[in-house]
């Protein structure tokens, strides 16, 4: 299958995890359960805030977009991936790839933003707590989170927008289970040059800034914490940003474990396997994460289920 130019239509083949077909129906069951298990979790997480006035706070605010991010992240890829192994059909087409690249960007940018203002926040609340209100107003957190979405938008348009102009050669085969950007740009008969400096420079703006924006936030919340003198105020506060940690490792240690991955290896399979942990296992654990410590979180989910779930389940379960 032969492009000349952008508006030849074509299809790419995604490869996905395995050939065999008596592994498509573990595959299937397997990244069914983790669609579920991912969207169930991050929607009760955000109808939960939504509706406990006491959680109507910045931290829980940025948390309530994450959420929503995560579960909009996994649906970029998850569901194609399902219908793919479901009807033993892998190929997506041009347009359906290059709207697969744009959202998964547009959300895994928006996952990094937010991790880096709800950091800021953290800082702002335990090295100024006495001005915490003031800097950090609804109005703020808003244009906190509307920039983030802008921002997002933006990198992923430019990052789209310069495919547009690439030709592909008869190889249109994808060592992945999603249209994963490099993987499309190796595909490429054109000089991909231009791609290449506008992926290095989006990674640069979205990934290494808010990362420094993370280290020093929490260089100055751990240089804070070393200066109370109190073992249990320094456990408050630290506690305060325990959930948010390790989220921000779960998702940076598994993001860099692929591009780690790829530059140690050229096995399309070992990277693969790395995307999976911070594409489809990182969103499924955030909820646990921010839940299972945090007294508030499980508070707010127990009131909400016993709004919406009927007696006679919540008794089975155990919420009466």
């Amino acid at each position: 299958m032969e492009r000349g130019n952008q508006t030849g239509v074509g299809n790419f083949l995604l490869q996905g995890f395995s050939e065999e077909l008596n592994m498509q129906s573990f595959f299937f069951g397997l990244f069914l359960s983790i669609l579920l298990v991912t969207f169930t979790g991050n929607l009760l997480i955000f109808l939960a805030i939504c509706s406990d006035s006491h959680l109507h706070t910045p931290m829980y605010f940025f948390l309530s977009n994450l959420s929503f991010a995560d579960i909009c992240f996994t649906s970029t890829t998850i569901p194609k991936m399902l219908l793919n192994i479901q009807t033993l059909n892998k190929t997506i087409t041009y347009e359906g790839c290059l709207s697969q690249i744009f959202f998964f960007i547009v959300f895994g940018c928006l996952d990094n933003l937010l991790l880096t203002v709800m950091a800021y926040d953290r800082f702002v609340a335990i090295c100024h707590p006495l001005h915490y209100s003031l800097i950090m107003n609804p109005r703020f957190c808003g244009l906190l989170a509307l920039g983030s979405w802008c921002i997002s938008v933006m990198g992923s348009l430019l990052e789209t927008l310069t495919l547009l102009g690439l030709s592909f050669c008869k190889n249109m085969e994808i060592p992945h289970f999603f249209c994963d950007l490099p993987e499309v740009l190796k595909l490429s008969c054109s000089d991909t040059l231009i791609n290449n400096i506008v992926v290095y420079f989006v990674t640069i703006v979205l990934g290494l800034f808010p990362l420094s924006g993370i280290l020093f936030s929490y260089s100055q919340i751990f240089s804070s914490i070393l200066r109370i003198s109190s073992t249990r105020g320094k456990y408050k506060a630290f506690s305060t940003c325990g959930s948010h940690l390790s989220v921000v490792s779960l998702f940076y240690g598994t993001g860099l474990g692929v591009y780690l991955s790829s530059a140690v290896t050229s096995s399309p399979r070992t990277s693969l396997v790395a995307s999976v942990m911070y594409t489809i296992v990182t969103p499924m654990l955030n909820p646990f994460i921010y839940s299972l410590r945090n007294r508030d979180m499980m508070g707010a989910l127990a009131a909400f289920l016993r709004k919406v779930v009927p007696l006679s389940i919540r008794t089975i379960i155990g919420l009466s």
